[in-house]
């Protein structure tokens, strides 16, 4: 057994479960720190994108109720049908995009550089979206139409980009067309259940030849770690949610954005990309 192997999959999977559902990018700060842990190869970029699968869990626990809801109401419930309905609606961009442009997008963008200037506009973004006057039509996301899923959908496309955060694409974009920040913030929640469940299933079945058995302790305590991280920080951001808005973190994203152009400029850190 590898234990600097699974000491890093542990600190990657904290920094999955943790960044998630926030809008500052999960897929961004694992490219970073995979390049600052030394582990940055093709089997990396996989290992990545499943332990997300761990994070989308968390999301399934805590609303466990809801999930059984929808699934015992498919063939009677409207408002379940409804919410089954939107959730695919809204998958389906980024799912045939993905499919698309994937291979593409992870050969070219899954570095240092692109994430650190998607990390700043997406910041500034946040910060245009958060001093806009806005009025929020959608305050739950049972009461959304297939119009608002669509929309909410092209908005997490642009998240195949990496850095610019899946959460804060979903959120962020929620928010222009229409819903609550709450309503938009669990939406983005319910929508990461199919996306990352099925990126996560993509990628790991087409780089199956990558793994052995003995890589499994590693996905489990990577998995394990982002579970119990992405729970956590479900519970604080719902509650952060009623009382503030998300221009923390487009400074954060800004800050840290620059830190990285500024250290690969500088030379102070060797970042591979």
């Amino acid at each position: 057994m590898d234990l600097a192997l699974l000491a890093k999959a542990l600190v990657l999977g904290v920094v999955e479960g943790l960044t998630e559902f926030l809008p500052v990018s999960s897929t961004g700060h694992l490219i970073l720190a995979e390049e600052l842990l030394d582990f940055s190869d093709e089997k990396a970029k996989v290992f990545a994108i499943v332990i997300q699968t761990g994070a989308m869990l968390a999301i399934v626990w805590e609303y466990r109720a809801k999930f059984r809801r929808v699934l015992g109401g498919l063939l009677s419930d409207p408002v379940a049908q409804r919410f089954a309905m939107n959730l695919l609606i809204a998958f389906l961009p980024a799912a045939v995009l993905g499919l698309a442009f994937g291979r593409l997008i992870k050969n070219h963008l899954f570095h240092a550089i692109p994430v650190a200037v998607a990390f700043i506009i997406g910041g500034v973004i946040i910060l245009w979206v958060e001093k806009r006057g806005r009025t929020a039509t959608v305050q739950d996301a049972d009461d959304m139409t297939w119009k608002d899923a669509l929309k909410v959908g092209i908005a997490q496309a642009f998240a195949l980009i990496p850095g610019t955060s899946r959460s804060g694409a979903t959120i962020i974009g929620g928010m222009i067309f229409g819903l609550s920040r709450r309503a938009a913030t669990e939406f983005s929640f319910f929508l990461a259940v199919p996306t990352l469940v099925a990126a996560g299933a993509y990628d790991f079945w087409k780089n199956r030849a990558l793994f052995s058995a003995n890589d499994s302790a590693m996905f489990a305590v990577g998995s394990i770690a982002a579970f119990i991280s992405a729970f956590l920080c479900v519970r604080w951001l719902l509650r952060y949610i009623t009382t503030h808005d998300f221009t923390p973190f487009a400074w954060y994203r800004i800050a840290f954005g620059a830190v990285v152009l500024l250290t690969s400029y500088t030379g102070a850190v060797n970042w591979t990309g």
